[in-house]
């Protein structure tokens, strides 16, 4: 990495993190309105609102026009597309680039996804119920940044800990909804996709900069991955990872002087931090909105297959995350695989893994791709809701004890002075 861009490597992870600590807290305020207006005597606005009929004269063409539809499968594609911007600046000169700083948070986030879906699967021996076993193994970034930023001084290299998992278990959770939770895959709607991309290699080849230019081959790309009967969010990864990482790119790449090219951000830089904080601060939470408002009155936890579920998410998250994390990471480390970073300790890691049974954003989108039964979709995202605060306390707890035993050591010495 060349050192002109040295300043935006150091700044970047701190931007990030103020962000999403910062969103992290409109998220849990917009679930929390949602959740109570779905209780509320306003119960019938709140799912008028979000079956409110939006065809924009796209009713032939699209499988639903409601609301609902435009936040999950439209706005959510651009929470999508920052995740696919953030996986390839990684890959291009972040923690994902080298490999000896990636190994310990790649084994940690296997154990986190694995374990998880074990321990839901156990208990859950219903197959329609068992749709679900992907639910627990996500981590919602924005949540877990933000309990971490409530904790207080932690080592710096936890934080990038923690945003490097977060990032692997996004991938890994882009994956599982590519090969677990889509249809049938139509030849046709990837021809679309194919011709989308196609527009994007050559704007590219030509230099093209301008963010807007990059929108008409975008939906193309989308509007593929619907056709083809993928999810149609995956276009915004597909579009992130096709973004240039350096700043001179296409043919006149080696026409700009290398001093000229080092004073402009690279596409992938530029574009995730003007998305970003409107990612993090409108679509996530109306995402939250949209998805949260579990009506307590049709969640039956006395049926036997909504309460393995619900069981099963919490178990998950709460228990399954945590273990895996650390068993993975300490297999890693006594094979010699990898080091604990420096001034990390395996009380860190424990709470490292609690932070990660979070699962707010990702969790409830699983969900809502796991299963079309009311009741088991109200028990999984009600189960989500329980288990990501069950986390997001013990987890604090777990992160202040070092810091409390400190001021208690301090005490004891200036009371002995």
């Amino acid at each position: 990495m060349s050192a002109p861009h040295a300043p935006h490597a150091t700044l970047w992870p701190l931007r990030f993190i103020s962000v999403e600590a910062a969103s992290g807290v409109v998220l849990l305020i917009a679930a929390a309105v949602a959740l109570g207006w779905a209780n509320s005597p306003l119960a019938y606005a709140y799912e008028a609102l979000w079956h409110l009929q939006l065809g924009f004269g796209l009713t032939q063409f699209l499988p639903h026009v409601d609301l609902h539809f435009w936040v999950n499968d439209g706005l959510m594609t651009l929470f999508f597309l920052v995740v696919g911007l953030e996986i390839r600046r990684e890959m291009h000169d972040g923690a994902l680039s080298d490999p000896r700083v990636a190994t310990l948070p790649i084994i940690a986030a296997a154990g986190g996804v694995v374990i998880p879906a074990l321990i839901y699967i156990v208990l859950n021996s219903d197959p329609a119920a068992r749709r679900g076993w992907a639910i627990p193994t996500a981590t919602d970034i924005a949540f877990a940044v933000g309990v971490l930023s409530l904790i207080g001084r932690v080592p710096a290299a936890l934080r990038m800990l923690l945003l490097t998992l977060a990032i692997i278990d996004d991938i890994a959770a882009i994956l599982v909804i590519a090969f677990f939770y889509s249809s049938g895959i139509a030849v046709a709607g990837l021809a679309l996709v194919a011709v989308g991309v196609l527009l994007v290699l050559l704007l590219q080849w030509l230099s093209v900069r301008s963010a807007l230019a990059y929108i008409v081959p975008g939906i193309i790309v989308w509007y593929g991955m619907l056709t083809a009967g993928m999810h149609p969010t995956l276009a915004g990864v597909i579009l992130g990872l096709l973004t240039p990482a350096k700043a001179s790119f296409g043919r006149k790449a080696r026409q700009a002087p290398a001093a000229a090219a080092a004073e402009v951000p690279a596409p992938v830089t530029q574009l995730e931090s003007a998305l970003h904080p409107y990612v993090a601060f409108a679509i996530m939470p109306v995402f939250a909105l949209a998805n949260a408002g579990v009506s307590l009155a049709g969640l039956d936890l006395t049926d036997p297959a909504p309460l393995s579920v619900g069981l099963g998410v919490v178990a998950g998250l709460v228990l399954g995350k945590p273990v895996g994390i650390v068993l993975a990471a300490l297999l890693a480390v006594r094979l010699k695989f990898c080091t604990l970073p420096t001034g990390v300790s395996w009380l860190h890691i424990v709470m490292l893994g609690l932070l990660g049974g979070i699962g707010f954003t990702m969790a409830i989108f699983i969900s809502n791709l796991a299963f079309d039964d009311p009741v088991l979709l109200a028990a999984a995202k009600f189960a989500v809701l329980i288990a990501s605060g069950l986390a997001a306390v013990i987890g604090f707890i777990l992160g202040r004890l070092p810091a409390a035993r400190a001021r208690a050591a301090t005490r004891t010495g200036l009371s002995g002075g």
